[in-house]
């Protein structure tokens, strides 16, 4: 696709990466028949293929309006149709930059400023564990559109204390810690029982996912240079040989920061290296499952599966767990229909476009549940308890389930 920047753009980082990402692109329409947003509206400007062109119209001097930013920030960031292009269209990327550039011309409304900046404040404040804390106290009191996205009070159990020679990072997460602690202690216990130690690097916070993707992208960056600063001593060291992470949200942005951080001379090379370093917990599973071989005792029944968008379409890491899972003698099963398609949570997404979150959701929990699970398993915190909030079946990170039947 020929693009012809206007002179705003010429000779820009940003103009310069969206025309190398458009030239890619050939237009084929592969990407709509995959995009979730354009399963639910039906509408041509709310899948890949309108976004783009949207874009480049922006690219080459149209001035952008509210409904073009709507298009836009209806888009889940999924990259479904990242893994539908036969031409390797980088639209994640692409969809950055035009929501970036949309940001500094289209003004938002007052109510709209408010909610997303309390988001990315928010959700990235010491004050959100205190604040989760009394949410879970008085759950049955508040209203049911805030009720779902505060989970019962959880036991975290106990963290082990065992050292080993090896040893990976552990990115606690932003949210995580106090919404469902359980998913990193259970983390931690099961490493432990496969040798490996976990590590927390106490200045570690938000990957930075959470601004960057409400478009204060300054901001999410600036949280990965502190990521990178809190992790650097502990690589450069070699005291860790990887840096793992229990959420594909967080996962998929941390491979990024190479990438994101590109043009910053005092990190690019740091970033880059952490992203080579950073590794989903379910690549380990072949180092684990060996480990734990005659150790577990799984409960019977089924388990449906959810991978994550940012697992089987951000990091492009597909049928892991439930190869290894069954290996361990668990029942794992993906929906027969639609495995692909995300579950409506992305992010803050759930929170902003709550009625196509919510179609998405329940469209998701019905092809789950047709396989009549005991539970429902998954990789991220944020599809976790989107998918809780729709459905009396458990729903449960998978290696808290793994880590219940270690014997």
């Amino acid at each position: 696709m020929q693009t012809h920047l206007s002179p705003e753009f010429q000779g820009t980082a940003e103009g310069a990466e969206a025309e190398a990402i458009l030239r890619k692109c050939v237009h084929c329409g592969f990407c709509t028949a995959t995009c979730p947003t354009y399963q639910v509206l039906g509408d041509e400007l709310d899948g890949p293929r309108g976004r783009i062109y949207l874009i480049k119209q922006v690219l080459e001097g149209e001035e952008p309006t509210r409904k073009t930013q709507l298009h836009l920030d209806r888009c889940l960031t999924c990259r479904n149709c990242e893994s539908t292009c036969p031409s390797g269209v980088a639209y994640g990327n692409l969809v950055d930059i035009g929501r970036a550039i949309v940001e500094r011309k289209v003004p938002r409304g007052a109510g709209a400023k408010a909610l997303r900046w309390s988001l990315k404040e928010g959700l990235t404040s010491r004050a959100f564990g205190p604040a989760m804390q009394v949410g879970k106290a008085v759950r049955g009191l508040l209203p049911a559109a805030l009720r779902e996205k505060v989970p019962p009070r959880q036991d975290a159990g106990r963290w082990p204390t065992r050292t080993h020679a090896r040893k990976v990072l552990l990115l606690a997460g932003c949210v995580q810690p106090a919404m469902l602690p359980n998913i990193n202690s259970a983390t931690a216990r099961v490493l432990d029982a496969a040798g490996i130690q976990s590590v927390i690097a106490p200045a570690a916070g938000c990957c930075g996912a959470v601004k960057f993707h409400l478009n204060d992208q300054d901001g999410g960056r600036a949280q990965m240079r502190a990521n990178i600063d809190a992790w650097w001593p502990y690589v450069e060291s070699g005291e860790v040989e990887a840096i793992v992470m229990n959420a594909s949200g967080c996962g998929v942005t941390v491979r990024e920061y190479g990438h994101l951080l590109q043009h910053d001379t005092a990190y690019a090379d740091k970033a880059r290296r952490i992203g080579e370093l950073t590794r989903d917990l379910s690549e380990l599973l072949p180092q684990i499952v060996p480990a734990l071989q005659g150790r577990v005792k799984p409960d019977e029944g089924l388990l449906a599966f959810h991978p994550p968008c940012t697992l089987q379409h951000g990091q492009k890491l597909r049928g892991g767990v439930e190869q290894f899972m069954n290996q361990l003698g668990f029942q794992v099963r993906v929906a027969l229909n639609e495995s692909h398609l995300c579950c409506g949570s992305a992010g803050t997404y759930s929170v902003l476009q709550p009625e196509i979150a919510h179609a998405l959701r329940d469209r998701k929990l019905g092809h789950l549940g047709a396989l009549e699970p005991v539970a429902i398993i998954s990789a991220n915190i944020g599809c976790i308890q989107h998918l809780q909030s729709g459905t009396g079946t458990p729903v449960k990170h998978w290696v808290e389930i793994l880590d219940a039947a270690l014997a």
